[in-house]
């Protein structure tokens, strides 16, 4: 890397170690780019440990692109799935089912899934589908990016950002990958966060996933990762607050061992609250300032809802070809 009185200045640098930022500095660290990651928290203390996680949009759009992204990802976990116990991936069977009538979306169809049997659905429960997805340990996982990106040769500063503007003076290129926190950085008030809890408990009863599609329901989900699982959950917009609320654990405990007895009495292992980046689309593209040779190249990759992990590969492989595209002198 270039030095600048005696401090290496990389050719990109990527705000934000969630799964968004890490997965794209991976990417562009694999691609032969010198990355550095700039984040107030460390990987395993941004909202993204909060997330469930599985393979599925949610809350994001534009749908096209969404797919394309989609698809890019699974392809990528598949892989990830034969190192299970390195990565934190499994590929695992589990449905999503309501108590309405409901279709498949075009999402689920492309990839496998197929109609609940009667005898797969929980009480009460009248339709939903089933198909084989990634799960995601998310604490494991992003500790594992992390090493995937050092191996690289990457480095992870901790650095607040008081705007966009400082982080352009660190390297030619700049990737905002902030989530939630792009609605103050950028600032984009498209940007509103939605507060997500779940629940971590110790059970190795549940062997497949389970996610109540019922519409109007309030959120029920559970994921099982070898003797815990992690229950939700909630999606409260506007709200930012990342402090656990005990009422909300007793509701999420309620609810998901009202389905699925089998976790009645499971101990409590923990609480995780994380925020989910809703926009009406993504925005992944370029921004360049009034005087392109000093600003350099702007990407921004964020508003992904509650889908960052499902659409994250994909994205971050955009970002690159961005990059590329760009002749950015990275």
């Amino acid at each position: 890397m270039e030095t600048i009185s005696g401090v290496e200045r990389p050719q990109v640098v990527v705000v934000g170690a969630g799964v968004i930022g890490l997965t794209t500095a991976v990417v562009l660290a694999e691609a032969g780019l010198q990355v550095r990651v700039d984040a107030e928290r460390p990987p395993g203390g941004t909202t993204s440990v909060a997330a469930g996680a599985t393979w599925g949009p949610f809350m994001i759009g534009p749908a096209e692109r969404v797919a394309d992204w989609a698809r890019v990802s699974l392809a990528v976990f598949g892989e990830l799935a034969e190192e299970s116990s390195e990565t934190g991936v499994r590929l695992m069977t589990g449905s999503h089912q309501s108590l309405a009538p409901l279709a498949a979306p075009e999402w689920a169809v492309a990839v496998g899934a197929r109609p609940c049997e009667k005898g797969e659905l929980r009480p009460g429960y009248i339709g939903g589908w089933q198909f084989r997805a990634p799960v995601l340990d998310m604490p494991r996982y992003l500790e594992w990016l992390r090493r995937r990106f050092e191996r690289a040769g990457g480095q992870v500063r901790a650095h607040r950002y008081a705007d966009l503007a400082e982080a352009r003076t660190q390297a030619p290129v700049v990737v905002n990958c902030t989530g939630a926190g792009a609605r103050t950085l950028v600032p984009d008030p498209e940007v509103t966060p939605v507060r997500g809890q779940v629940v971590v408990v110790g059970s190795g009863a549940l062997r497949e996933f389970f996610v109540d599609e019922t519409p109007d329901a309030e959120l029920l989900y559970a994921f099982p990762h070898g003797d815990t699982v992690v229950l939700g959950g909630t999606a409260d917009r506007g709200d930012a607050s990342l402090a656990p609320s005990p009422e909300t654990t007793e509701a999420i405990l309620r609810r998901c061992t009202a389905v699925l007895p089998e976790l009645r009495g499971a101990e409590v292992l923990g609480t995780r609250v994380g925020l989910r980046p809703a926009r009406e689309e993504v925005r992944l593209g370029t921004e360049r300032g009034p005087d392109t040779a000093r600003s350099g190249l702007l990407v921004h990759n964020y508003g992904h809802g509650g889908a960052g992990v499902t659409v994250s590969w994909g994205c971050a492989e955009e970002v690159l070809g961005l990059i590329k595209a760009d002749g950015a002198d990275a």
